[in-house]
């Protein structure tokens, strides 16, 4: 997480060059292991579609998308392959952002359809429609901001730019805008932006896969698919690190808990029972964690335990093994 103030507990630790890699320096083998392919979606195919075709295309048993898109939909949706399916939680509950085409019946002034939306921020419920993949419900969904972005001359027709909690369905908010004033509206299109820190400007297209992997597999050409293969670091930047040694590394990977010894840094001001992500000093991805302690009460430690896996990323015997072995 960029930007966010540490405590520095070991300056001087270093990392074996002998173990362990930057994440953005492995082969396609670890990425497809390991990795993620950020997919500009077309409108027609499914989400579950796309992600058929992928794991044909690249001979992978395991990949899943972190977010589904409804057919008709374009824009963002992310790929994961192999073990980095264990974040899809994660993926799951990014802030999402979509630009989305609303027809009114009758024309609506962009003044006034700016009013109504600037009133839609904060928490609102969102049923979601029939057609979708999951029970119909009432629930709340956290608007963080809308804004009309461009409108037809004769104002039926407006672009509208949303950025809201994730699981948000855009197609109920449509309706139930029409519903507000009064004016039947209809969701034409719909584009996700941005999930995250993730944005539409990364992604590739099903094609330049596809080509990628032709070139790959017929011409031995590996640097399309590095291009478009990104480390599973990627998707987890916007989340509070905690980088340990290699010791504390190759402990967690086994399944133990972190302890204060094994920590070169830690971020301020995070409290007792935060998701972050315990990472390695080359910027690897140990694990996804929660913390047991107070961050700030951490450099007044001398032992005990800092924070318990939720997700282990690292494969084991990455580091070598430090701690004595039980009799």
């Amino acid at each position: 997480m960029t930007g966010e103030e540490v405590w520095e507990l070991d300056a001087t630790a270093k990392s074996n060059p002998s173990f362990g890699i930057d994440p953005y320096r492995r082969s396609i083998e670890e990425l497809l292991d390991c990795g993620v392919i950020i997919i500009d979606k077309p409108p027609g195919p499914s989400s579950h579609q796309l992600a058929a075709w992928a794991r044909s295309l690249l001979g992978i048993t395991r990949i899943g998308h972190g977010g589904t898109l409804d057919p008709f939909a374009t824009g963002l949706l992310t790929l994961l392959c192999g073990r980095s399916t264990k974040i899809t939680g994660i993926l799951l509950k990014k802030t999402k952002r979509y630009v989305s085409v609303l027809r009114f019946k009758e024309p609506i002034s962009t003044d006034e359809i700016s009013g109504l939306l600037s009133n839609l921020t904060g928490q609102i419920y969102n049923v979601p429609p029939k057609e979708s993949a999951v029970k119909v419900q009432v629930r709340s969904r956290d608007i963080l901001e809308m804004d009309v972005i461009d409108s037809s001359a004769d104002s039926r027709v407006h672009v509208i730019s949303t950025d809201c909690e994730a699981g948000t369905y855009i197609r109920t908010l449509t309706r139930d805008i029409g519903l507000m004033v009064g004016n039947r509206c209809e969701l034409l299109e719909l584009h996700r932006q941005g999930s995250g820190s993730l944005e539409d400007s990364m992604a590739c297209t099903m094609q330049q896969l596809a080509d990628a992997v032709f070139l790959w597999r017929e011409h031995d050409d590996e640097s399309g698919l590095l291009r478009l293969l990104s480390p599973i670091e990627r998707i987890l930047d916007d989340l509070p690190r905690i980088v340990v040694k290699d010791g504390a590394a190759s402990a967690m990977s086994h399944g133990a808990p972190l302890a204060r010894p094994g920590i070169v840094s830690v971020p301020k001001k995070i409290p007792s029972g935060s998701v972050v992500l315990i990472s390695t000093i080359k910027g690897e991805a140990v694990s996804i964690a929660t913390t047991t302690v107070d961050s700030d009460s951490i450099p007044g430690m001398q032992s005990g335990q800092v924070a318990i896996a939720n997700s282990v990323l690292m494969k084991p015997g990455t580091y070598p093994q430090t701690w004595a072995k039980e009799q």
